[in-house]
């Protein structure tokens, strides 16, 4: 069953994810509205051509693979890195929250979210990326000051995404208590809690552990960017 995350994109662009992506039947990508990401069943030639098709100079998409892979002349590698993926393995009996901070996000909130995540940087936020999961915040005054939700949804899997704190609130067990719903959230629904984390962010994996998150296996991400 954990095979379906070694091609996580793929499988949630063709399964939980697929309402919300184009493509065909060897490579799918996301809604631009919503994010960057493109999968392929395989790295063929033809796949490639395919994507090749869709987009145009100073596109830009992401990948998740395995391991190395080849990248056509047609793309430029703006960044590739290794990512740590993780797997919820922990007690689904979670304790109650003392203060229950956490409120759901709507559409009205994306001003403010894109605030923050442009802020912390978790990763590529556009004004519809809401959509693809829920997504929950919490506020001081007026001001969002934490949010996390879900992305990917590769069948039985569901990604927790956009995990992020302002940089004056850190350390105060914001992050905790949104996750912790998170994964209420994806358990009530029968599904399993997944996420990427890069690997040299030390607190927030020990943080993900402490959660009952365990490392699956390393992942490689690339940020391409067409070139012709």
């Amino acid at each position: 069953m954990t095979s379906v995350l070694d091609n996580p994109i793929w499988n949630a662009l063709t399964s939980g994810t697929e309402k919300y992506s184009q493509g065909n039947d060897r490579v799918r990508y996301m809604n631009r509205s919503m994010g960057l990401f493109v999968g392929f069943q395989s790295y063929s030639e033809a796949a490639w051509s395919d994507l090749d098709k869709w987009f145009s100079q100073g596109d830009s998409i992401i990948l998740f693979t395995t391991g190395e892979q080849a990248i056509p002349k047609s793309w430029i590698i703006k960044l590739k890195r290794p990512i740590a993926q993780m797997v919820f393995e922990g007690d689904t009996a979670l304790p109650p929250d003392a203060h229950g901070k956490a409120v759901p996000l709507s559409k009205a909130n994306v001003p403010a979210m894109l605030e923050i995540t442009a802020l912390t940087n978790p990763g590529p936020f556009f004004a519809k990326t809401i959509e693809l999961g829920y997504y929950e915040g919490i506020f001081e005054g007026e001001k969002l000051v934490a949010m996390t939700g879900q992305r990917l949804h590769p069948d039985p899997y569901v990604e927790v995404s956009a995990v992020c704190t302002h940089p004056d609130f850190v350390g105060k067990g914001l992050a905790a208590e949104l996750l912790r719903n998170q994964i209420r959230c994806i358990l009530a629904e029968s599904k399993i809690p997944f996420l990427h984390v890069n690997r040299d962010n030390y607190g927030a994996i020990r943080l993900y552990e402490k959660l009952g998150f365990k490392r699956r296996r390393e992942m490689r991400v690339y940020f391409l960017e067409k070139a012709i």
